[in-house]
């Protein structure tokens, strides 16, 4: 407690910061724990890799189609009142399968359907959530929030999928229902965030809109750095395929598939403790495409290990890769953005994660249809190292980057939290 209050004192004085930073960590434990429940619902359902994969692309297709809008309804209204109403919606999600699961209505198009309504929900709450703290915190404790935010993110992901695990042992219902509680708590949280804001009244052009895409294609080393990122875990992603390999290649139950989902997220916790201590200084862009690399080499090892323990030691690794490169552009991205261009920005990013995210699920699912589960995962790992190699050509900026970011750059349009 003397070390938490030594080091972040003050910013747990900030009781809009601590408000949204409770809700976003419940909000996000929640969605892990429905989409642990989700996939083990699917696969229980149709025993398809085909419709693991669709659960990831019915969710990515609306998110896409959304995101840009939702980045440029940031810059405009309330962030926290946006980020409450995604969970208020992910929360009505829960309910219905918890419904659906007690009438024995839940069925393979009633999951996809929910799906969209999901993808629907991450459009809007990323660009809100990563545009909000700059404005809950003064200047000076930025970079304590980000990592604070960082470090919850990591151990609600950590926990959600390995309590969602253990509770489906007990009944799907069960995991829905402690969803439905959880998001309940993180939207009343989010609308008791207050803050001092300035109101953008620009309207809705198509200037405006895509002027995110133009400032991120401006800036050629967050453009490299983003896009490395998107197609490596397109690539090397194997999260829609964790169920097959928890039942038919580990032989383990739901718990150990929980545990599974959890194993990348330790990784990234722990890389985040080491980058917090020994910061990245120099041979930024060097050291980038180093990890891209380490994330394809474990990736092959998991799709080639049959051991459950090995398979958890490379997912970690995964996961440990590939936090050297969130961090490494969520701290390009908020040092050299203004506020009033955050939420537009942090809509271009959200594309990219969710691209990288639930359409490289579809890609996996695809591919291990034709494939099988091994021959999907290994070749996404290969594929993953090749485009390191590619990218050191392509952007030559990020391969020779030395410093993470200009010694001075200025920060502007924070505004001050209000309780």
């Amino acid at each position: 407690m003397t070390w938490l209050t030594r080091h972040y004192g003050e910013l747990l004085a900030q009781r809009a910061f601590m408000r949204f930073w409770i809700a976003r960590l419940k909000g996000v434990m929640a969605n892990q724990m429905l989409m642990v429940a989700v996939g083990w619902h699917m696969y229980d359902l149709t025993g398809s890799p085909w419709d693991l994969g669709l659960v990831g692309l019915f969710q990515f297709v609306p998110a896409l189609v959304m995101t840009l809008p939702a980045g440029h309804i940031a810059d405009r209204h309330h962030r926290a009142r946006i980020f409450a109403a995604t969970t208020a919606t992910q929360g009505l999600v829960a309910a219905a399968l918890m419904w659906g699961t007690l009438t024995g209505q839940v069925s393979r198009e009633m999951i996809l359907g929910l799906s969209v309504l999901l993808g629907l929900a991450r459009a809007f709450q990323m660009p809100a959530q990563q545009a909000l703290p700059p404005l809950l915190v003064p200047r000076e404790l930025l970079p304590r929030a980000i990592a604070l935010g960082s470090s919850g993110m990591e151990i609600a992901i950590i926990s959600g999928p390995a309590l969602g695990g253990v509770l489906y042992t007990h009944g799907a219902t069960l995991v829905y229902g402690t969803c439905v509680a959880l998001l309940t708590l993180s939207t009343m949280l989010a609308l008791a965030v207050h803050y001092t804001r300035s109101v953008h009244r620009a309207s809705m052009t198509w200037a405006s809109l895509f002027s995110g895409l133009r400032f991120v294609r401006q800036q050629k080393v967050v453009l490299g750095a983003t896009t490395l990122d998107l197609f490596a875990v397109l690539l090397g992603g194997a999260t829609a395929l964790l169920p097959m390999f928890a039942r038919d290649i580990l032989h383990t139950d739901a718990s150990g598939l929980g545990l599974l989902r959890a194993a990348p997220a330790v990784g990234a916790l722990t890389m985040s403790v080491v980058l917090t201590r020994w910061p990245l200084q120099r041979q930024v862009g060097r050291r980038l495409l180093l990890s891209v690399g380490a994330f394809g080499l474990a990736t092959v090892v998991f799709g080639l290990s049959e051991s459950f323990w090995l398979s958890m030691v490379a997912l970690a690794a995964t996961g440990a890769a590939d936090n050297i490169s969130v961090v490494t552009r969520l701290t390009l991205t908020q040092l050299e953005t203004p506020d009033d261009m955050r939420g537009r920005v942090a809509a271009v990013n959200s594309i990219f994660i969710g691209a990288s995210n639930q359409l490289g699920e579809f890609e996996s699912g695809a591919t291990a249809a034709l494939w099988g589960p091994v021959g999907s995962v290994v070749a996404g790992g290969v594929g993953a190292m090749l485009v390191a190699v590619a990218w050191t050509r392509l952007f030559p900026e990020l391969a020779q980057r030395d410093h993470m970011a200009p010694a001075a750059t200025p920060v502007s349009g924070l505004g001050a939290p209000s309780a």
